[in-house]
């Protein structure tokens, strides 16, 4: 009963905004999470502050809070507070009119949590939506090594190459989907509109078509016919894919051991997924995070299912005293320069910037790599393209071409 009633309190509460005077008679301002206006003001009195006005925060509409806009308000804080700022101060700077209500109001509510005693890393452990694990762990390492600025920056560093990276991959595996699409779509108006006008010529024509308009008029009649149930099947079965890709671990597993075997973009993915992996690891451990405790968050971050398995039973040797080193080479998906700079900085106590050095160089390749797609990419598809719609025209043209002799 007790927590139910807790519950309802907490859901109850509302940000009001205040004003007022401290015993040195300084005006005041600030933010504060309460049940109504008289328990902000009661508050308000026993810290001293003469409260002149009280308002409750409005809350307007805004965009989804997104991995840009957590990345964006991490390096704000490392640089405020690396420029002697103090954390409620920077909370409000960052905060206050902010363009994206939604996340004024989650900087608000974590600034709140602050001032009430609560430690950083608790705070962002409430928010488990935008803040991960590992965040928070990396939060409260800071905080308890007395380097929050430091372990800020690096967070924010490691959050800026995460999504530039995730960013070149998207859209150099966007670029053929798209363009796969809206060829599907072009093909799909013209077996559904432009054959069947074609079809009545024809039929007056008086003689046998070509075999490849005969191909294309028995893929239009099938069009026209079973419309529905072709683009039913295609965008259930598409549906219905992608909810057991996102639910299901064992199909999650086999697309991700798929992609890594795809010709050219597997390349692509498995090296997102290496500077992924180094980066976050580096960054752990840099922090000061121990390395067992690490590996909790690292495996995730590489955003493929099969390097977190690795990640699992390399945790699991870690902690029974195997060298990390050799733990990698036993797992089969780690090229040997990862484990050439993985051994080095374990022997020389530099793990960190040696993981980092891999990262710097698995990002650089991600970027070869993406820019010789695009210009292999664009021709090839020009001539699919190409290929496809030209191949549609010619068909339907044969005949047309052979009118002269029909009528002859």
């Amino acid at each position: 009963m007790a927590t139910a009633a807790a519950r309802t309190a907490s859901a109850k509460e509302a940000l009001f905004e205040w004003e007022g005077k401290d015993r040195q008679g300084k005006l005041q301002r600030g933010e504060l999470r309460a049940g109504s206006e008289a328990i902000v003001s009661a508050s308000l009195r026993r810290q001293g502050i003469l409260v002149t006005k009280v308002k409750k925060r409005r809350l307007s509409g805004g965009r989804a809070i997104k991995a840009k806009d957590i990345s964006t308000f991490t390096r704000q804080m490392a640089t405020m507070i690396k420029a002697g700022v103090p954390l409620l101060q920077s909370f409000d700077i960052v905060g206050r009119g902010h363009p994206n209500p939604n996340m004024a109001r989650l900087i608000m509510d974590i600034r709140s949590d602050v001032e009430t005693g609560t430690s950083l890393s608790n705070a962002f452990r409430k928010h488990p939506k935008y803040f991960d694990a590992l965040y928070c762990n990396l939060v409260e390492a800071g905080e308890t090594a007395g380097m929050l600025e430091l372990v800020l920056d690096r967070l924010a560093t490691y959050q800026e190459k995460s999504l530039a990276i995730r960013s070149k991959i998207k859209s150099a595996l966007t670029y053929p989907v798209a363009v796969l699409v809206v060829a599907f779509i072009v093909v799909s108006i013209i077996m559904l509109f432009v054959v069947p006008v074609f079809t009545q010529v024809f039929s007056q024509f008086g003689a046998s078509l070509p075999a490849p308009t005969l191909m294309v008029v028995a893929m239009s009649n099938f069009f026209v016919h079973y419309w529905y149930i072709l683009f039913g099947s295609i965008f259930l079965g598409g549906y219905f894919f992608f909810q057991s890709w996102k639910k299901s671990v064992k199909m999650q597993e086999a697309m991700d051991r798929l992609l890594l075997r795809l010709p050219v973009f597997g390349k692509l993915v498995r090296l997102g997924a290496l500077a992924r992996w180094t980066r976050t690891l580096a960054t752990m451990f840099g922090a000061g995070v121990p390395l067992v405790e690490a590996l909790d968050a690292v495996g995730g971050a590489a955003g493929n299912i099969v390097y977190l398995r690795a990640t699992e039973k390399i945790q699991q040797d870690v902690a029974t005293g195997t060298s990390l080193t050799t733990s990698m080479q036993t797992q089969g998906v780690f090229p040997p320069l990862v484990i050439q700079l993985t051994q080095i900085g374990e022997e020389s106590g530099s793990l960190d910037s040696m993981l980092s050095k891999a990262a710097d160089i698995y990002e650089a390749e991600v970027d070869e790599l993406v820019k010789n797609l695009s210009a292999l990419l664009e021709p090839m598809i020009i001539v699919f393209l190409g290929v496809l719609i030209g191949g549609l025209v010619v068909a339907m043209y044969l005949p047309i071409f052979n009118l002269g002799k029909v009528v002859g």
